[in-house]
């Protein structure tokens, strides 16, 4: 068998991501050895959980120091709107996901994709999820300002095998207690929201959401057209318009922007009136 020299330094850089499995640096020699055979502009590492926010095991860096204001933004709240969260806690496998296999019908027209998707990763995003149990996953993320191509997706699925199985070894040595990089933001208690609709709607005085109302509620905010919502819960159509009707009126609202922004409720930073054009994110980052 011969061997051209690319193929030979192929193998070297696995070889050093395998060396470096138990120290600090593997996620970055992951990173470039991706690099070197595929394009993209952001990568971070999480673990996701299915009851709480996520926790970031590794990211690129950004330049100066810089704080990624909406990757905050992400951390607190606007993860359980990502498809690949939601993806994750719904097929429970693990395995390389594009977001064309994990995104809803109607993702692009979310206030989630045109506020903060759009304007962070700009493009497009894959994932290399590893199930750790009933509760959380590993999830590794690419993102990219343009859309992947198709050789690009097939030499990242050709990977695949090999790229999770290093993650799986790796998480004997990520320490989820101390993880740097979890984010302050997610402090607030903004996942929680059940009690977050219930005080919404305790002012309003039109009673309490119904669980499945809240369930309808986030499917909608995520990109589920209410056709892929009946779909989904075993539903009737009308039901579900039904459910809609009864949570813009509980929570006196009209329009989806305005349940998005009951949903987030903005900090110092985040989405307020006139402050994007304060906030300095490189593009592409997560």
């Amino acid at each position: 068998m011969e061997f051209q020299w690319h193929d030979l330094a192929f193998h070297r850089e696995i070889g050093s991501a395998i060396d470096a499995l138990d120290g600090p640096h593997f996620w970055a020699r992951l990173t470039r050895v991706l690099e070197r055979h595929i394009s993209f502009d952001s990568w971070v590492a999480l673990r996701f959980a299915r009851n709480g926010p996520p926790l970031v095991c590794a990211e690129q860096a950004l330049p100066d120091g810089k704080i990624d204001l909406l990757f905050q933004d992400y951390l607190a709240a606007l993860y359980q709107l990502d498809p690949f969260y939601l993806a994750a806690f719904e097929q429970r496998v693990s395995g390389f996901y594009t977001l064309a296999d994990v995104a809803p019908d109607n993702f692009k027209m979310t206030e989630y994709y045109q506020r903060y998707f759009r304007k962070n990763i700009v493009g497009d995003e894959v994932h290399f999820n590893v199930l750790i149990d009933a509760n959380y996953t590993m999830g590794f993320s690419l993102g990219n300002m343009r859309r992947y191509d198709e050789r690009e997706v097939a030499l990242l699925t050709l990977f695949s095998p090999w790229v999770l199985a290093l993650m799986q070894q790796r998480l004997r040595y990520e320490n989820f207690g101390a993880v740097p990089g979890a984010s302050e933001a997610a402090e607030g208690g903004q996942h929680d929201l059940p009690a977050r609709f219930g005080m919404l709607t305790e002012k309003s005085g039109r009673g309490a959401l119904t669980a499945r109302e809240i369930e309808v509620a986030m499917l909608s905010l995520s990109g589920f057209s209410s056709r892929a919502i009946a779909e989904k819960l075993t539903i009737s159509f009308e039901t579900v318009r039904a459910h809609k009707k009864h949570i813009y009126s509980k929570l006196g609202i009209g329009s989806q922007s305005e349940l998005f922004a009951l949903f987030y409720e903005p900090g110092l930073h985040p989405f307020a009136e006139g402050s994007e054009g304060d906030v300095t994110t490189p593009a592409g980052h997560r």
